[in-house]
């Protein structure tokens, strides 16, 4: 039985056979629900700048391969229950096919012995069988182990802010933190740079159907074909409080101010534009990834060497060693303006589904200033933060768009 396929390479000839010149088609087998299993595929067609999805039959699929598989596109690989099974078409319409035994699943007892995920194994969840991770029946695909364990990891970082959220929420509105949250006052997230990330599909899942509480999650994306997709999908996995919309951050507004702002590889000062928003709505809580942190760096590239003797001499003078010095003063500048906007900041290392490299995740959560004390700590707090990054910034002669923003 096919449990996915993912056709790339097409001939030259791929728009004149399928009708529109598509760069890659993904189906996968939907999970049981009780319908046909003659119903159970979706397939997702892209061209350079749009996608389609469509149902498909089992009979469809089968079909659809033996006619494409090597030919209309020249790299298919395909995943079955048992084998990973690849078409290579040449030049000369030969097909070579390589098969390669795997196991579909991974024994629990094999990988994190004991660990419970947030996400449980063995339990179907459809946005990752759409996305190759789980076999339809729920099991984990050998090869996608670490790509569940990462997003199980991301829903740690959300689990452990919830309790502080719901706690903010009620005192907000007066009511006990059983009552924080309900269908007419559901937890509110955003994900601003949402993009085909599905970060935010499990983030729905986790709270609207592990933790059952109420929620509308909004993604943002400047891309409407991208937007498009996501919408498509959350209709498909039927998550009903999960929305997608068109827009950029700097213009988006809320009928109602968020709760969470989530925020993933944010290019450059586009992170800044989202923090900055987050703040200025009152945001309970912000998880932030940055990425492409080139403001400070072309700064100190259009800027005098430093002086021999400056303490800033040796990382300056190498370029890459001053990126990455650059990227690192940058988050530790935003950290300290999110300390001093009434949030308690951590900095924690997190490695993203779709990135390799290790990156920095901000999390931040406001505090709650419920009474004098508390309230003469957030002030000791601000001020040996307004001392530290200033400290910084003056040192390197530099400016920073996210202070620019909350002082606008």
């Amino acid at each position: 039985m096919i449990l996915s396929a993912t056709f790339s390479k097409p001939s030259k000839k791929c728009g004149e056979i399928l009708g529109k010149p598509y760069v890659r088609v993904r189906l996968w087998r939907n999970p049981s629900s009780g319908v046909s299993l003659s119903a159970f595929y979706t397939a997702e067609f892209f061209t350079a700048t749009q996608s389609f999805t469509k149902k498909m039959t089992e009979d469809e699929v089968k079909e659809f391969v033996e006619s494409h598989a090597g030919k209309t596109f020249k790299s298919v690989v395909e995943r079955t229950e048992n084998e990973e099974i690849t078409f290579l078409g040449n030049r000369h319409g030969e097909v070579r096919i390589l098969k390669k035994s795997l196991k579909s699943t991974v024994p629990s007892r094999k990988f994190d012995a004991g660990k419970k995920y947030l996400l449980p194994e063995d339990e179907p969840v459809p946005f990752l069988i759409r996305l190759g991770v789980q076999s339809a029946e729920g099991k984990i695909i050998s090869k996608r182990y670490d790509k569940f364990r990462q997003v199980n990891r991301f829903l740690e970082f959300i689990s452990d802010i919830i309790g502080d959220v719901r706690h903010l929420a009620a005192v907000e509105r007066g009511v006990p933190e059983s009552e924080a949250f309900n269908a007419e006052h559901p937890l509110r997230v955003s994900d601003f740079g949402c993009g085909k990330s599905y970060l935010t599909f499990a983030v729905y899942h986790y709270l609207a159907v592990v933790e059952k509480i109420p929620v509308e999650i909004t993604g943002l994306d400047l891309k409407k074909d991208v937007i498009d997709s996501c919408e498509k999908l959350a209709v498909e996995c039927g998550y009903t409080g999960l929305h997608f919309s068109v827009g950029d951050v700097a213009d988006f507004s809320y009928k109602e101010s968020p709760d969470i702002v989530i925020t993933l590889h944010a290019c450059d000062t586009a992170t800044d534009y989202a923090l900055s928003h987050a703040v200025k709505n009152s945001a309970k809580a912000i998880l932030s990834v940055p990425c492409c942190q080139h403001e400070i760096n072309t700064q100190l590239d259009r800027s005098p060497s430093p002086a021999p003797e400056s303490p800033f001499a040796s990382l300056e003078r190498f370029g890459i060693i001053r990126e990455k010095m650059s990227a690192l003063v940058t988050d530790a500048i935003r950290a300290e303006l999110l300390e001093q906007s009434g949030y308690k900041v951590q900095v924690l290392e997190f490695i993203d589904v779709e990135h390799t490299p290790k990156n920095l995740l901000i999390r931040a959560v406001k505090k709650s200033a419920e009474n004098k004390r508390a309230s003469e700590t957030i002030g000791s707090s601000v001020k040996e933060s307004e001392i530290r990054c200033g400290a910084l910034m003056e040192t390197l002669g530099v400016s920073q768009k996210l202070k620019e923003l909350l002082q606008g």
